[in-house]
């Protein structure tokens, strides 16, 4: 019986005390709902470069230098000396240490004072979590604090919240901010000496202050090593040097390097953004950059930005968004490298590239340079002058206007706008309702971050990927904007160097690596733009003035182009790099040096050239033809007034009308076919005369009292002598086709009729509007 009686009354015991824990567990969990715990608190934005160094950090928005120290920041050496001192039990104890608050409260009582405190670093980071006065109420709360962090985080993210909220003193919080702004350094490079003159301030952070108490802190912090050697924690080699180690360390500015790429990242949502940055690298180009700008100011060319890739990522290892961020009186705080701005001839090579996919041309296919009007709009060269018939690569590495606007005209301006689209341009995205031919010379807005990119794509074989600014950045996309052959293609001749746009001013470029670049200047010269590219780096430049304003001397080639090849001598200087290796879907074949179509049976002179077999056209060249003339070759005939006999063949080249009228406006001396028989009767439709002024469809404003007349001119066909102009459907006046005629309009709606001396005719419409009295 008495067994029995014990038995039971054990039994009671554990019913009693498993009812005790689940009490006690209850309540906990209803503390819990509560009370939940408070939330991390706002982390410092910091920027790493490549190396992982702090290269640039901004405050919270409660002021404070808070910045979050990571996991791997946490060295072995920082780990077991703050363990030491703080909490040698932090890895056993749930969060509160009882062994540690008896011995706390009985020496307390003993003794009559504080001589030893019970708080684990558990305890201290809910301190840190809601600071306030120390009471007991204040210790109690922050033991059930201390469980609550342990339920939620493992021991090593609680050590990793102690470091980071760690107070230093004013508005430093954290090790890694201390670290930073004390010693120029991350916590895992600390040393031993340094790590514990760090752990010694936060106990006095007003009476032990780097820069001010630094022989207190020794002092402090020499006992803590004394201690340490008495207790074996560290080598006494290591303790020895810690103690000797001189401590000179103050508080320094926060790092300020590539400001404009930082505050571009910022925004995030990361308090930790590690870039590919090579700060080395950046802060040549910085030097490099201001004092190249700096003679410019005299001519009134006040900025620059500059990007550079690594081709083979795509990440950017370098950025600039101003020649000096801190110049207040040139906007050097304004990020020129993501402004949008016109971009000049930058975009000609992706329209000769995407004309090279659509089958419409090749390097050698001859375009003509001359007067050309699109309903309207008259592209002009930069230069004001024509060059006749050209080749793609001559237009190409002359920068010419008018055979770019033709080759977009025959491509379609649609397929160049999906493309830019494509890839994030997004102004050309935001106004393709309004774009034009124009854009192929700069009537849109880029920015020099796309820009980069998109010529970087010309050195992968034709592959785009977006800009990658962070080391992180899990931006997959990838598109093909050429094919490999067409890149290749414009790579051959972006890389010429006997160009019109070589910079008179560059003198040496024995060591320079070889390049691809293109040149842009902007109407009223306003931005100079060079973008050059090898296998290994892309580097994109802008020159100009933030505020928009023109300076007589800004242009690509001799403004932007210098800088261009500066930058690529410091950056891979002297490389050996290979060039591009011809892709596998690129060819040779032989093509007329006349057309620079495929050889046909009359072409006397041959050139190679490269083209993609089953895309490039096969049509073989037709560049001169027979044509029946009289015996005595004053007429030339066609089939329907073809006489019997009394005619002979010869051959004559072709050429479009407006290369012929080119070619005679020059008097350059050709084969001409004679003029067509007088006595054809036949009317033909084909071949019709072009209007070249007034531009259809435009409205002209004339002063009444002092009315300028409106000018006559129209562009024929090579046969024609003579044209007839007619006013709103009345006989005019008949003129060559070379001569100019003038006429005075009546208001409102005019309607102008150009007709040949073979019946072929053309109309456009104007309007005219008079103003004064």
């Amino acid at each position: 019986m008495l067994k029995q009686s014990s038995t039971l009354k054990f039994s009671n015991r554990i019913k009693k005390t498993v009812l005790l824990l689940l009490g006690a567990g209850m309540f906990f969990l209803l503390l819990q709902l509560l009370f939940p715990l408070p939330d991390e608190p706002e982390w410092s934005p910091i920027i790493k470069d490549n190396k992982g160094r702090v290269v640039h950090a901004f405050l919270t928005s409660d002021q404070k230098w808070r910045m979050k120290t990571e996991l791997i920041e946490i060295s072995p050496l920082l780990q077991k000396a703050i363990l030491e001192k703080e909490d040698r039990w932090f890895y056993y104890h749930p969060g509160v240490n009882p062994v540690a608050v008896i011995r706390a409260g009985w020496n307390n009582l003993i003794k009559g004072k504080r001589t030893s405190g019970a708080s684990t670093i558990t305890m201290q980071v809910a301190r840190a979590l809601e600071p306030g006065r120390r009471t007991w109420w204040k210790k109690i709360t922050e033991s059930f604090r201390a469980l609550q962090i342990e339920i939620r985080y493992s021991k090593k993210e609680i050590l990793q919240l102690y470091l980071n909220l760690v107070p230093y003193g004013g508005n430093i919080e954290g090790v890694k901010s201390a670290s930073v702004l004390y010693f120029e350094k991350n916590p895992d490079h600390l040393s031993l000496a340094e790590i514990m003159a760090l752990s010694v301030i936060p106990n006095r952070p007003n009476s032990l202050v780097m820069g001010k108490h630094n022989d207190r802190i020794v002092t402090e912090r020499n006992r803590w090593l004394q201690q340490f050697r008495q207790n074996g924690i560290f080598p006494e080699n290591d303790i020895r040097d810690a103690i000797e180690e001189p401590l000179t360390a103050y508080r320094h500015s926060a790092p300020r390097f590539i400001p404009h790429l930082s505050y571009k990242l910022r925004n995030s949502g990361a308090s930790t953004i590690p870039t590919a940055i090579d700060l080395n690298t950046q802060l040549q180009v910085e030097k490099l950059v201001a004092d190249y700008i700096r003679p410019l100011r005299y001519q009134s060319i006040r900025n620059a930005a500059v990007i550079v890739v690594e081709n083979a990522s795509g990440i950017v290892i370098s950025y600039l968004g101003s020649a000096d961020f801190n110049d207040v009186a040139d906007g050097g705080q304004v990020n020129g490298a993501a402004a949008i701005r016109q971009p000049g001839s930058t975009l000609k090579p992706l329209v000769y590239g995407l004309a090279i996919d659509a089958g419409l041309l090749t390097p050698k296919t001859m375009l003509s340079d001359v007067a050309t009007n699109y309903e309207g709009y008259a592209p002009e060269n930069f230069d004001r002058q024509f060059n006749g018939a050209v080749s793609m690569e001559y237009a190409l590495d002359h920068s010419l206007n008018i055979p770019a606007v033709r080759t977009l005209a025959s491509l379609g301006k649609d397929k160049l706008i999906e493309a830019l689209s494509g890839i994030g341009f997004q102004q050309i995205k935001k106004d393709r309702g309004k774009l034009g031919l124009s854009m192929v010379l700069g009537g849109c807005g880029t920015s020099l971050e796309e820009l980069t990119s998109l010529f970087s794509s010309f050195a992968r074989g034709g592959i785009y990927r977006p800009l990658q600014f962070t080391s992180i950045d899990t931006n997959q996309f990838q598109q093909t904007v050429l094919s490999t052959a067409s890149a290749y293609m414009i790579n051959q001749v972006l890389s010429k160097v006997n160009r019109p746009d070589f910079p008179l001013s560059w003198q040496s470029t024995e060591k320079m690596p070889k390049i691809a670049w293109k040149t842009g200047t902007s109407y009223g010269r306003r931005d100079a733009w060079s973008i050059g590219y090898n296998q290994r780096y892309t580097i994109g430049v802008w020159v100009g003035n933030f505020s928009g304003e023109s300076a007589a001397s800004l242009s690509g080639a001799e403004t932007a182009t210098p800088l261009l090849f500066r930058l690529f001598n410091i950056i891979d200087y002297d490389s050996d790099q290979d060039w591009f290796t011809q892709p596998a879907d690129c060819d040779i074949r032989k093509v007329c040096a006349t057309s620079g179509l495929p050889t046909g049976e009359y072409c006397e002179s041959q050139i190679t050239d490269y083209f993609i077999p089953l895309v490039s056209g096969n049509k073989t060249c037709e560049h001169s033809r027979e044509i029946p003339i009289r015996s005595d070759g004053i007429y030339s005939y066609c089939m329907q007034c073809l006489p019997v006999a009394g005619y002979k063949k010869e051959r004559y080249p072709l050429y479009e009308p407006a290369l012929l009228r080119w070619m005679d406006e020059r008097k350059i001396t050709f084969k001409k076919i004679p003029p067509h028989n007088p006595d054809c009767e036949q009317v033909f439709r084909e071949g019709a005369p072009a209007i070249l002024s007034p531009r259809n469809g435009s409205e002209y404003l004339l002063e009444k009292s002092n009315p300028e007349p409106l000018l006559l001119q129209c562009q024929a066909a090579s046969d024609v002598l003579r044209v007839h102009w007619y006013i709103n459907d009345r006989y005019f006046k008949s003129a060559g086709v070379k001569e100019r005629v003038f006429f005075q309009p009546v208001a409102g709606p005019v309607k102008i009729s150009c007709t040949d001396d073979k019946g072929r005719n053309r109309d456009i419409r104007i309007q005219v509007q008079y103003w004064g009295n």
